[in-house]
């Protein structure tokens, strides 16, 4: 029997949205006020979210279950099996002490650890974030941070406030793909109004990530550094976006940027070089000088790495992938048994699909495996030697596995039940100022479920039937929905787990929490400025795509 959702349970829709956003207040709370530890604040969470499921929007309980074991299923596959791979990657490069070569290496190229953050978190991240995405970018970038002598919370925190502008282009343009699904919105349309809106802020964040690490007057004594990350990521951004699509946009931009930046240190130097450690020696400009043999070994695994992870993204791969090796297997008492409202689906709308897609060979996590038994064969592990590096690397992360599975079941569990919608459509009755607040929702959708894709998933009909009764552009607005959720991204607590779990630093989520919050906040509502200005002021409103 089909299920329909409904999303004012309580006949009072202020007490309904305020009984939704339980879930999500007891989680933050456990972990940011509370100090819980994360795995049990997750469990908590989910716990909660399971009793207003069940008794307040009276959920089924076998469909609840369902949800339950879903969301689970997808944190560990794929999500935790990239994390478990990228951080057996970095377990091996420790173990051979390269990390000590690599920074040395980095340190000649960019002494200065501001200018690190911009090249390693900004530029660097950009590319694992357009050809793999899915926590990826921040796992990889955090834990170079951490070998250039970030401290765990300096690591973490700047990697996620750097992954933000180029998300919404994530994976091959997967969130715009998604989006134009659900939306029936031409692909090429949302990628435009998306490259009108994100360039702003990639000119923004090289400066704003700066001055989150060391201050107002830090970040202008390497401002020629963040205006040339900037604009070499924005420029080529709105270009391809615009004029080719969303597939390429983050890969051809983040490697402008890398380019840009490396060519202008080749002739600019910061007129003083900063010190992570204020009590330490400045840094000497000059770094130890390591044999070609030896910046090879070191630097083979991200190459690797970065190259495989490439490959994996590739459409025609992945697919020939899939055809070998992807299983679909259809969650018992879920599938096609939960139907949304026509508050936020269009009339006649097919019942929700709930598919466990098991593509082990072409996920993710599978190149970086790959990437990572290449690269321990080839810097001089034996097979056995990796088995056992494997083995402490999963009781390593054995926590964060946990989290993360609990994280997922807790939003697949306000999706299927429609708590998430009710906290949408709050957002949604805003009159005038909805185009301001619809582009909240999109942050809102990846805080819950810590993907731009979902919440494009999730909300992306809601935003298109709200534009359309508002007199808004729906172009507009989905496409915000997308660029306001990718500030989202910083302060979910998926995106959390892993940078604690590739900086070492499990157990500190809160601290992470804390250190981010302000941003996350303070550039959605940016994103929400720049989406009422396209929706209602000249000369903004020329950008909005017809």
């Amino acid at each position: 029997m089909i299920w329909t959702q409904s999303y004012d349970p309580l006949h009072s829709f202020p007490l309904s949205a305020l009984v939704a956003a339980l879930p999500v207040v007891v989680l933050l709370s456990a972990i940011a006020l509370f100090r819980i530890r994360i795995h049990f604040g997750a469990l908590l969470g989910l716990a909660v979210a399971l009793v207003v499921a069940i008794f307040v929007y009276q959920m089924p309980k076998s469909a609840a279950a369902g949800a339950t074991l879903y969301g689970a299923c997808y944190g560990l596959f794929p999500i935790g099996w990239i994390i478990l791979n990228l951080i057996f990657l970095y377990q091996l490069t420790v173990e051979k002490g390269l990390f000590d070569i690599l920074r040395s290496s980095l340190a000649a190229i960019a002494p200065d650890p501001r200018v690190q953050i911009i090249l390693v978190a900004f530029s660097f991240g950009a590319f694992f974030e357009g050809a793999a995405g899915f926590g990826t970018p921040v796992a990889v970038t955090a834990a170079i941070l951490i070998q250039l002598g970030f401290k765990p919370l300096q690591a973490s925190g700047l990697s996620l406030i750097a992954n933000t502008a180029p998300v919404a282009f994530g994976a091959l343009g997967t969130p715009i793909i998604a989006l134009s699904g659900v939306t029936g919105i031409d692909e090429l349309s949302l990628s435009k109004m998306v490259g009108r809106q994100l360039p702003f802020f990639s000119l923004i964040v090289p400066f704003w990530v700066v001055w989150a690490m060391s201050g107002f007057r830090g970040m202008l004594g390497v401002w020629p550094a963040a205006l040339t990350a900037g604009v070499c990521f924005a420029i080529p951004q709105f270009l391809v976006s615009n004029y080719h699509g969303p597939w390429l946009v983050d890969i051809v931009a983040s490697l402008s940027s890398m380019a840009g930046l490396i060519l202008l240190l080749r002739f600019w130097r910061p007129r003083e070089i900063a010190r992570l450690d204020p009590a330490a020696q400045p840094p000497s400009l000059a770094p130890l000088r390591h044999s070609a043999a030896e910046l090879r070994k070191a630097w083979l695994p991200w190459i690797l790495l970065s190259l495989l992870v490439f490959i994996w993204g590739i459409p025609a791969f992945k697919k020939f992938l899939n055809a070998v090796s992807s299983v679909e297997l259809p969650i018992p008492n879920l599938h096609n048994l939960v139907k949304r409202g026509v508050e936020v689906a269009p009339p006649g709308s097919s019942p929700e699909k709930a598919i466990f897609l098991f593509n082990w060979l072409s996920a993710t996590g599978t190149g970086i495996l790959v990437a990572a038994l290449i690269s321990g064969l080839l810097i001089g592990f034996r097979i056995k030697e990796l088995g056992r590096v494997y083995v402490r690397t999963l009781r390593l992360v054995r926590f964060s596995l946990v989290t993360i599975a609990a994280m997922l079941a807790l939003g697949y569990v306000t999706k299927y039940s429609g708590t998430d919608a009710t906290l949408g459509l709050a957002l949604a009755k805003t009159g005038a100022f909805y185009p301001f607040f619809g582009t909240l929702l999109g942050w809102l959708g990846v805080a819950l479920t810590g993907s731009d894709t979902a919440s494009n998933v999730l909300f992306g009909s809601l935003q298109k039937i709200t534009a359309q009764k508002t007199h808004i552009s729906p172009v507009l607005m989905a496409a915000a929905n997308s660029s306001g959720g990718v500030m989202g991204k910083m302060v979910d607590a998926q995106s959390i787990v892993v940078a604690s779990t590739a900086t070492n630093w499990y157990g500190h989520e809160g601290d992470i929490l804390r250190y981010v919050f302000f941003h996350s906040i303070a550039l959605g509502c940016l994103v929400g400025i720049l989406v009422y200005l396209q929706a209602y002021i000249a000369p903004f409103t020329s950008l909005v795509v017809k």
